[in-house]
Formats: C-alpha cells, structure tokens, sequence
C-alpha cells in the first residue's frame, strides 16, 4: 500500500448548512465519507435512516452509499472523503 497516495487523496473541505440549503442525495463510488459537526445540529441522511448529528458526533457514509444533510437550524461540518483501498 502507498501511503503517501491515500495521503494525496484525501479530501477536506467545512460546510454551512443552514435550514433553507437542500442538499441533494448523492453517492462516492471510490471514496468513504466522514462528517464532523463542529457547531449547530442536524441530521445525517444515510438511505432512508436518519442519525442526528450534534457538536462532536461523526456520520460515517461507506463507499457507494446515498447520503445527504439535513438541518431544521444549522450546521457546521467537516467532510472527509477517504479513497477505498482494494
């Protein structure tokens, strides 16, 4: 495995979803994702199932997976997209 390689393919980015911002169900055929609420609250949305996200919590979608957001206020998150390794 190179290391240096799953290092260069890891994604980071901080998102805002506030109550009035859709985000639609989507899906990362070759990368797991990971959210971090850093502030506010909300939801995870995770093929029909839903897992409430506060400061603190993580929401781990697998590979492949439709997921999306949801949020009656806002929320802050940082995503993680991680390459699968085969």
């Amino acid at each position: 495995m190179d290391l240096q390689s799953v290092k260069d393919n890891i994604v980071v980015n901080v998102y805002h979803i506030d109550s009035n911002k859709k985000v639609p169900l989507h899906k990362h055929p070759k990368h797991d994702e990971v959210f971090y609420c850093i502030k506010g609250k909300g939801f995870g949305v995770l093929e029909g199932s839903k897992k409430e996200l506060t400061v603190g919590k993580a929401f781990i979608v697998p590979a492949g997976t439709m997921h999306s957001m949801e949020s009656e206020s806002s929320i802050y998150v940082s995503s993680f997209l991680i390459p699968v390794i085969e």
